[in-house]
């Protein structure tokens, strides 16, 4: 599984970015969050119940 954002929702918070515990961070945040590191992915899901628009969602591979 892997974090997949949607842009068109997402208001650039950066909650994703601070509450991913991967390292590399699988996340990015300019005028919106983008996963620049989906291998990364420890499939935690805490991007997912933590982004306050709704805007990540936790799909397979």
């Amino acid at each position: 599984m892997y974090p997949v954002v949607n842009s068109e929702t997402c208001v650039a918070c950066a909650t994703c970015f601070e509450v991913c515990p991967a390292e590399p961070k699988v996340f990015e945040v300019t005028d919106y969050s983008k996963v620049i590191n989906p291998e990364a992915c420890l499939e935690c899901g805490a991007c997912e119940e933590n982004c306050p628009t709704g805007s990540i969602k936790l799909i397979d591979n």
